[in-house]
C-alpha cells in the first residue's frame, strides 16, 4: 500500500483533516499485518520461571561458569562440546589495560609480601597457599611485563535444553558432573534466566555479566574447536571417534593409495576390525581376498557365500607356481616370462634356502630351459600353452652340470614329504566376491613358501582384470622373516594402486615387521593404519614409527579391545570399533562365543531333521 503523507497545515477544513487521520490509520493497520523477519524466527510462546524458560514448548536453563582451578588441560572443554544434547554456548572475551592489570598486581604482590612477613614474624608455620600465589602473580607479571601474555575478562555461558523437567534435570546433572570433575564451579542463572538465555543466543548480548579475570595461556585453553574430526560422505564406518562420539566414515580408495596397515598385540581385536571392514566393503561391492593362517575367517567366508581354499597336503587345491599371467597393455612376452623367472628365482630362495650367485645364475638358466622343454618363448601365443610343472626344472636340473645338487634339493617338493603341493596344475579360480586361502594346516617351514606362491598367483590374476580389490594378508611377519618375501610383498604395497587393489597386513609382531628392511616402505605405502592395543615391549618402536606423543602412547598401553589410534593419511583419531549384533555373530574371534554358535547350529540342523 502507497505511504501518502498529507501536508500538516493549522489552515484547511475538518474533512481534509479527518482523511488524514483515517490514511495515518489504515497505514498503521496494515504494516500491523506484514510479516517481519523478527516475526518468522521469534519463538511462538515464551514464558520465564525462576529457573528455566518454555521456548515454543520446550524448557532450557542457563548456567554462568564462575571460577576456575588453578591449571586446565588443553582440551577440556571438548567432552561437553561433544555431548549428544541440544545446548547453547557463548563466550565473551574482553580486552584489558595492561598497565592498569600491573598496577593491580604490584599492589596484590606488596599484600601477599606483607602478609608473608607478617605470618614469620609471629613464628607460624609458612602458608603454602601464599607461597603459591606469591609466585604465580610474580610470574605473572613478568610475562605481561614482557609482552607475551596478555589479560581479559572472559565470560563463559550454558544454555541446556529438554523436552521437560525430568530431561532437562538429567542434562543439567551431566553438565554439572562433567564440569565438577575438572573444579570448575558452573551455576544456573537462578531468577536471570531470560537474561541468560539471550547471552547464549547469537547477538553478542552479554546481558549476565558474570566474568572471570585470565591471562592469555588459560584462555587459550578454552578454544572449543581442537575435538579431531576425520570423516568423509563415502566409504564404510570404520569405528566411533573418541574424541567427540562422531563417525569415522572413510573410503580407502579415494586416498593416495588403498593399502592399510594393522598393528595390534594378539587379542586386541586386529582380526575383529578387519573382518568388520571386510563384511561392509563388500556390501558396497568390492571383492576381498584373504590369506588366512589360522583358519579364522571360515565363519565370515560360509556366512557370505565366499569360496574357501585349504592349501595344504592333504587338500585337493593346488596352485602351479609356473602358471604365466594374462598379458595386459603395452606388456610383451618376453615382460611377462622375465617377470616369471624372478618370481621363481624369488620362490627357491624360500625353497633351498639362500642360492650363492653360482646356484642362483644354473637356476636362472634352468627355469629358462623349463619354460622352453613346453614350447614357451617370447614368440609363442601364451594363451594357448600349457605352463610345465616343477617336476620338468627337476629334471632340466638334473641334466645340467652343477644342477644335480640343487636337483636332489628340489625332490622333496616333487617325489618326497613335500611332493604334490607345488607339482601339480592350478586347479582353483578367484570367481566370487570373497575368497579365503587357508594355510593353517600347512607345516611351518611350508607356509612362508606357500603364502609366495598364493600371492603371486593372485598378483597375476589382479593384473589380467582390473576391478576394485581388497587383499588381506593376516600374520604378515611370516613374510617378513625371509628376504625374498618380504621384498615381494613391499612391491606388491608400491605398486597395488596402479590395479586399484588394496592391500591389508596384519601382524602382531611388530618389532619383526619394523625391524625388517620392507616393513617400513609398506607403513609408508599405507596411507590407511590401526594401531590398536599395543604391548610394553613394542611401544617404544611403534612411537618411534608413527611419530607418537606420550599421550597417545599411553592410550595405546591402556586401551580396552577394539580400541586404538585410526590414521588416514596425516590425520589420526582415537577409534573404537564398534559392530552390530548380525555382524559380530558373523566376525566373533572369541572362541567361547564361536563355540556357541557352532552348538547353536548343531541343534538347528537337528531339529530340522
Amino acid at each position: 500500500m502507497p505511504n501518502f503523507k498529507l501536508p500538516m497545515t493549522n489552515k484547511g477544513s475538518s474533512p481534509e483533516r479527518e482523511l488524514q487521520r483515517e490514511v495515518l490509520q489504515k497505514e498503521k493497520e496494515y504494516k500491523q499485518g506484514l510479516n517481519t523477519l523478527r516475526d518468522i524466527i521469534a519463538p511462538a510462546a515464551f514464558r520465564v520461571n525462576t529457573n528455566s524458560v518454555e521456548v515454543s514448548g520446550k524448557l532450557a536453563r542457563s548456567f554462568f561458569v564462575l571460577s576456575y582451578p588453578r591449571f586446565l588441560s588443553v582440551d577440556w572443554l571438548s567432552s561437553i562440546i561433544s555431548l549428544d544434547v541440544p545446548m547453547d554456548m557463548s563466550m565473551f572475551i574482553y580486552s584489558m589495560d595492561t598497565g592498569e592489570i600491573m598496577k593491580k598486581l604490584r599492589n596484590k604482590v606488596g599484600q601477599l609480601e606483607s602478609s608473608m612477613r607478617m605470618s614469620q614474624e609471629k613464628g607460624n608455620v609458612r602458608d603454602p597457599m601464599l607461597e603459591t600465589a606469591f609466585q604465580d602473580v610474580e610470574g605473572l607479571r613478568n610475562r605481561l611485563q614482557q609482552g607475551t601474555e596478555r589479560y581479559f575478562r572472559f565470560s563463559l555461558y550454558f544454555t541446556l535444553y529438554g523436552n521437560d523437567q525430568k530431561e532437562l534435570d538429567q542434562v543439567t546433572a551431566t553438565l554439572e558432573s562433567i564440569l565438577g570433575s575438572k573444579l570448575i564451579v558452573a551455576k544456573p542463572a537462578v531468577l536471570q534466566m531470560e537474561q541468560g538465555f539471550n547471552s547464549t543466543l547469537p547477538l553478542g548480548n552479554d546481558e549476565l555479566a558474570v566474568a572471570t579475570n585470565m591471562n592469555t595461556e588459560p584462555l587459550s585453553t578454552t578454544f572449543p574447536f581442537v575435538s579431531s574430526e576425520l570423516t568423509s560422505n563415502d566409504g564404510i564406518l570404520y569405528g566411533i571417534n573418541r574424541h567427540n562420539n562422531g563417525l569415522i566414515l572413510f573410503d580407502r580408495f579415494q586416498m593416495e593409495n588403498a593399502n592399510s596397515v594393522v598393528f595390534a598385540k594378539s587379542g586386541s581385536g586386529k582380526s575383529y576390525a578387519v573382518k568388520l571392514e571386510i563384511l561392509r566393503s563388500m556390501m558396497i561391492g568390492t571383492d576381498v581376498i584373504i590369506i588366512d593362517p589360522e583358519n579364522e575367517y571360515k565363519h565370515l567366508s560360509d556366512a557370505v557365500g565366499g569360496s574357501f581354499l585349504d592349501i595344504s597336503l592333504n587338500s585337493d587345491s593346488r596352485v602351479n607356481p609356473f602358471d604365466l599371467p594374462p598379458g595386459v597393455e603395452g606388456e610383451s612376452n618376453e615382460d611377462i616370462l622375465r617377470s616369471a623367472v624372478i618370481n621363481l628365482l624369488g620362490l627357491m630362495n624360500l625353497m633351498l634356502g639362500k642360492l650363492d650367485p653360482t646356484e642362483e645364475a644354473i637356476m636362472d638358466r634352468a627355469i629358462w630351459e623349463t619354460y622352453a622343454k613346453k614350447d614357451i618363448s617370447a614368440n609363442s601365443n601364451l594363451s594357448n600353452v600349457e605352463p610345465p610343472l616343477m617336476q620338468d626344472l627337476v629334471e632340466i636340473l638334473g641334466g645340467m652340470v652343477g644342477g644335480e645338487s640343487l636337483a636332489q634339493r628340489l625332490t622333496k617338493y616333487t617325489a618326497g614329504t613335500f611332493s604334490g603341493i607345488f607339482n601339480q596344475p592350478t586347479n582353483i579360480n578367484l570367481n566370487n566376491q570373497c575368497v579365503v586361502f587357508s594355510v593353517r594346516d600347512l607345516e611351518d617351514t611350508l607356509r612362508p613358501i606357500a603364502i609366495y606362491v598364493i600371492l603371486n598367483y593372485i598378483w597375476n590374476v589382479v593384473r589380467s582384470s582390473l576391478k576394485k580389490r581388497i587383499l588381506v594378508i593376516d600374520e604378515a611377519w611370516w613374510m617378513m622373516q625371509h628376504e625374498d618375501s618380504g621384498q615381494f610383498l613391499s612391491n606388491m604395497a608400491k605398486r597395488a594402486r596402479k590395479y586399484y587393489l588394496g592391500l591389508t597386513t596384519i601382524t602382531q609382531d611388530v618389532s619383526d615387521f619394523l625391524r625388517s628392511p620392507y616393513g617400513a616402505p609398506i607403513v609408508n605405502n599405507s596411507s590407511i593404519q590401526l594401531l590398536l592395543k599395543q604391548s610394553p615391549a613394542a611401544i617404544d618402536e611403534v612411537t618411534r614409527a608413527f611419530h607418537l606423543t606420550d599421550g597417545e602412547k599411553y592410550l595405546l598401553l591402556e586401551s580396552d579391545v577394539g580400541e586404538g589410534i585410526f590414521f588416514a593419511g596425516m590425520k589420526h583419531v582415537a577409534v573404537k570399533i564398534i559392530a552390530s549384533y548380525i555382524e559380530d555373530q558373523i566376525i566373533t574371534t572369541d572362541p567361547k562365543q564361536t563355540l556357541a554358535i557352532e552348538e547353536a547350529k548343531k541343534q538347528l540342523k537337528s531339529q530340522g531333521q
